[in-house]
């Protein structure tokens, strides 16, 4: 107990790293745990994403975007879940996978410094956008509230998009909002990535229990994270949601209706921030936690097995 009190994390992931490049290593683990610790959190905080994409379409209070759910029914509440749950558990995978691999790449052995977690976090964002951004198109479509008689089901949305040619399938279709969702994408994992740990080790230093620093980590740093890109979300929700040939706005468009839209004030373009900041707290401290637990849990396993 007492040893691991002095910079346990960096302890850890230096033994991690130094395994030779054949063996299994918790790579494996961390995937199935980064998919279960998404999956879950996602579910937990729907509603409130929910919410959160009603004021960045509508520019309405808190008060407002829950009555409008309200009024819905109870049948539309989680009315879009679907592609936020599969691309969510998807991220999990991604997110700690890729990451850790292309940190390995780039220094096999250690030490990490800021310049290697930037830019395997970096990195780790691109493949991340490329991956999930349909997904988010789609998840955004459905639950604009606007659309849902035209399009009452994920397979309306998919049916619409593969009526378009290959060029439109991409550009109007599942990738809409792409170049925008791949800064969103890359910078949140570069800046997650490049200050967790030094947060984490900073408190476990403290003699704090072993659970509370990544809690304490993920939550802080996610949530100034999505607060830094906090435009860029609005931007996506927005671009997002339109749908069809027609009137198709350009990227600078967009940002200038949003800009336009939200009376040019920086005050409503945040409007949702208080919402976002619960989420991410909640999203991003459980899955550095679990995450943290799993990559303790996994070496405890092989130092007994070794012994």
């Amino acid at each position: 107990m007492g040893e691991q009190n002095h910079s346990p994390g960096k302890e850890l992931q230096h033994r991690t790293r130094a395994e030779a490049p054949g063996k299994e290593s918790w790579h494996s683990q961390a995937y199935a745990l980064g998919a279960v610790s998404n999956f879950v959190s996602t579910f937990l905080t729907f509603p409130i994403y929910k919410v959160v994409f009603r004021q960045q379409i509508h520019a309405m209070a808190v008060s407002e975007a829950v009555r409008q759910l309200w009024h819905e029914g109870p049948q539309y509440f989680y009315r879009g879940i679907y592609p936020p749950l599969l691309s969510k558990t998807l991220q999990g995978t991604l997110l700690f996978g890729t990451y850790d691999s292309l940190l390995c790449f780039l220094s096999p052995v250690g030490p990490h410094t800021l310049g290697h977690r930037w830019a395997a976090g970096l990195m780790s964002g691109m493949v991340e956008a490329v991956a999930l951004s349909p997904f988010e198109r789609v998840q955004n479509v459905l639950q604009d509230g606007r659309k849902q008689a035209r399009f009452p089901s994920t397979f309306s949305i998919l049916k619409e998009f593969n009526s378009y040619g290959l060029w439109g399938r991409l550009s109007l279709g599942y990738y809409r909002g792409f170049w925008p969702v791949l800064a969103r994408n890359s910078l949140g994992s570069a800046l997650y990535f490049s200050f967790k740990d030094p947060i984490q080790d900073g408190l476990a230093e403290q003699g704090l229990p072993h659970w509370v620093p990544a809690l304490v980590s993920g939550s802080v740093n996610g949530t100034i994270t999505c607060l830094v890109l906090y435009p860029l979300i609005v931007l996506v929700a927005n671009m997002q949601s339109h749908i069809g040939w027609q009137n198709m706005p350009s990227l600078w468009a967009s940002a200038q209706d949003v800009w336009n839209t939200r009376g040019r004030k920086l005050l409503l373009i945040y409007r949702g921030g208080s919402l976002v900041i619960l989420r991410s707290s909640v999203t991003w401290g459980l899955t550095t936690a679990i995450h943290d637990f799993l990559q303790r849990k996994s070496h405890s396993r092989k130092e007994l097995k070794t012994d």
